[in-house]
């Protein structure tokens, strides 16, 4: 309802003709059936900026040809900012392109060539910034609050202080939202919704960061009542004591904080539940996936990402583990265990910018991931591959015809 209410004011874009519904098997796609396809994360800021310019857009849609690659995962939604005209975003990298359109030059030149594009959003970091469009709209109680009761929003520099960092720190620092906030679920669907009418030729809606903070080292549940922990804001222990008749911190009583860490994996599953449903809505038949940690058991109860679940209630149409190692047998454990999880509906994540001096090693990888018929391979990521020609030379001769 909130995207509706917020989108009706706009003025400009209007909802989109309906689209023909989704393949049976949408994780792999109908010219794709018995074979895994190949997927590219293009970074919106980085070393290639693909999306400032549009020779650079010629330059990736050549390569990615060159490769054999058969879906795109073009980032355009990162720290609350947009790279598409937005009111629920802040779109000044759009504006920055003073009326050129690298985004829309994407998306028609990868249709023309038979390629299928997924808008790649970070849904619950905003980065280093501190304000914007979201944070203004939910409140500085949405952001994430540690057992202590300390904000990150008043840790220095976004990580725990340095006389605290010998025993714990923020894996990823930044700006982190509570996904347990009253109306942030809304919130998302709706900017994540307006950009599908914007950009109204978009095949999929890739989240990411859609969990807790990783924090370093892992804790295992709040039972264990150690180390760093994210969720206790005002906001979200008041909905979990009016939810549960139970109360958060929980002092010894380690069945408050089992109850308390499902309760957070609940809401978590709410917010990727109504983005997707709220996306659904805006374009019918879109593909919708999510980055997701390729340890499910550190996933589950330190990130509170039930992914296994996103999938079977159909959340997602596929999960992208990402298999990041250079270890070939943890490399191996990963890739094994995740396809057996989610079989066609679990696509692979490669950290292919990790063999750039060793294009072999990531040669070797992309054989073995294919061996185990997931729905797919991603790598990551297209700045790498621009900096390695050899990386990049040796990964396209692996295409498959």
């Amino acid at each position: 309802m909130l995207a509706g209410v917020l989108l009706a004011g706009c003025g400009e874009p209007q909802p989109p003709p309906q689209r023909p519904a989704p393949a049976a098997d949408a994780s792999r796609g109908e010219d794709a059936v018995g074979k895994p396809r190949l997927g590219l994360w293009i970074p919106c800021e980085g070393s290639e900026r693909a999306l400032d310019d549009p020779e650079r857009v010629r330059r990736l849609l050549d390569g990615a040809t060159e490769l054999g690659v058969s879906d795109l995962f073009v980032q355009v939604y990162r720290g609350g900012r947009s790279w598409y005209a937005a009111q629920l975003a802040d779109d000044s990298p759009h504006r920055a392109l003073d009326g050129a359109d690298p985004l829309g030059d994407l998306v028609r030149g990868a249709h023309a060539r038979g390629l299928r594009v997924h808008a790649w959003v970070n849904v619950l970091t905003l980065g280093t910034h501190r304000d914007g469009p979201l944070l203004r709209a939910v409140g500085r109680d949405a952001v994430q609050v540690d057992r202590r009761g300390r904000s990150l929003l008043d840790y220095p520099e976004l990580q725990v202080p340095a006389d605290e960092q010998r025993f714990a720190r923020v894996g990823t620092p930044g700006v982190w939202l509570d996904p347990a906030t009253p109306a942030l679920a809304e919130r998302l669907g709706a900017v994540f919704a307006e950009l599908l009418v914007r950009v109204p030729d978009l095949d999929g809606l890739h989240l990411d960061y859609v969990r807790y903070p990783d924090v370093l080292p892992f804790v295992p549940g709040a039972r264990f009542d150690v180390g760093l922990d994210f969720g206790f804001g005002a906001p979200s222990r008041t909905r979990f004591r009016a939810e549960t008749g139970l109360d958060a911190p929980f002092a010894d009583d380690s069945r408050n904080a089992e109850a308390f860490d499902a309760w957070r994996r609940e809401k978590l599953g709410d917010v990727v539940g109504e983005i997707s449903r709220a996306a659904r809505r805006a374009r019918p038949g879109l593909v919708v996936s999510a980055a997701v940690w390729a340890f499910p058991t550190r996933a589950y109860l330190s990130l509170h990402q039930d992914w296994t679940h996103w999938l079977e209630s159909g959340h997602l149409d596929f999960a992208v583990a990402m298999a990041y190692s250079r270890d070939p047998r943890l490399f191996t454990m990963m890739a094994r265990s995740n396809v057996a999880i989610g079989g066609s509906r679990t696509w692979l994540g490669l950290g292919a910018w990790l063999f750039e001096s060793a294009p072999e090693r990531a040669v070797a990888q992309l054989r073995e991931a294919r061996a185990l018929a997931p729905g797919g391979v991603v790598l990551f990521s297209w700045d790498a591959l621009v900096a390695s020609p050899e990386l990049r030379g040796a990964l396209a001769a692996e295409r498959v015809p």
